[in-house]
């Protein structure tokens, strides 16, 4: 696990310290069940999908490390019922134990949702994570209203995975997010995936909306790219809302070398600029991180 590009000087000017908002630590028997998905995602996806850094969880961690990665999620998601907060309690013990890791909670449409959300801020979640495919569940469900409520007035962000890439689900797409915004404006998400498939439609969110951002997670790699294509007629509108958009890799669920999301942005030719903001100061500024010495 050695980051290929590490003897390349811009991009060690570029990246150096970066934080990454959007990795996946999670307990290993949901991780297993993850990587299954993934290991079925050829028949139902079209492809294959090999988990690149398939490792324990220290491994991972210290690869992280060798990448320059300064802070990082957790990135956990519930699925069903009566799992988000015992996700979160696993969590919080996770950042605990590794300084870096920017406590990362999660939410379910559930009756006890406000509590455990409640509970999380209290003790000092970071960010927030969810996915409207995986949960199978509406952004707008009445049971989360009071959830969006709470976190609106945390100002904690959220990141929001809600496109339909890499497969569609029931409540994928931008409306349930419009739903959600036009009750919480102020609301801080993240759209996860730069909002895979539906780019143009969270791209208009983002122009719209102060607070809502988008993450660059697999974005604009040769793997998205073949499937997904990013329109290009759009990139100027990204270079301008440059101060929200964050970097994000998938870790450890990508099937390519870490380096080439990163090489993948620096060939958009958007600017060194953007490129800064997006690999270290937008989120260094989110989270209220400094340079390590």
């Amino acid at each position: 696990m050695v980051a290929t590009l590490a003897d390349d000087h811009r991009l060690r000017t570029l990246r150096s310290e970066e934080p990454d908002i959007h990795t996946h630590f999670m307990p290993r028997n949901v991780l297993d069940k993850v990587w299954a998905y993934f290991d079925s995602a050829g028949p139902k996806l079209g492809r294959e999908w090999p988990i690149n850094y398939r490792a324990t969880e220290q491994t991972r961690v210290d690869g992280l490390t060798a990448f320059g990665v300064q802070a990082f999620t957790s990135m956990i998601y519930a699925h069903k019922p009566d799992m988000a907060a015992w996700l979160n309690s696993w969590a919080l013990d996770f950042a605990a134990r590794e300084p870096r890791c920017l406590h990362t909670s999660t939410f379910y449409p559930e009756p006890d949702a406000p509590g455990y959300t409640a509970a999380a801020i209290e003790a000092g979640t970071r960010i927030f994570k969810v996915h409207v495919q995986v949960g199978d569940f509406s952004p707008d469900d009445p049971m989360l209203t009071p959830v969006w409520g709470l976190v609106e007035d945390s100002g904690l962000p959220v990141v929001i995975h809600c496109g339909s890439g890499p497969a569609p689900g029931r409540f994928t797409g931008p409306a349930p997010v419009a739903n959600v915004l036009r009750e919480f404006p102020k609301l801080r998400l993240i759209v996860a995936h730069m909002g895979t498939t539906e780019y143009l439609d969270f791209l208009d969110l983002a122009e719209r909306y102060e607070n809502v951002g988008l993450d660059t997670t697999m974005s604009f790699t040769d793997f998205a790219e073949e499937g997904a294509p990013y329109p290009r007629e759009a990139l100027r509108r990204v270079k301008a809302i440059g101060d929200k958009v964050y970097w994000g890799s998938d870790y450890p669920n990508i099937p390519y070398p870490y380096a080439h999301g990163i090489d993948a942005l620096i060939r958009l030719d958007l600017g060194d600029e953007w490129l800064r903001k997006v690999l270290y100061e937008n989120a260094a500024a989110l989270f209220g991180l400094e340079k390590a010495s």
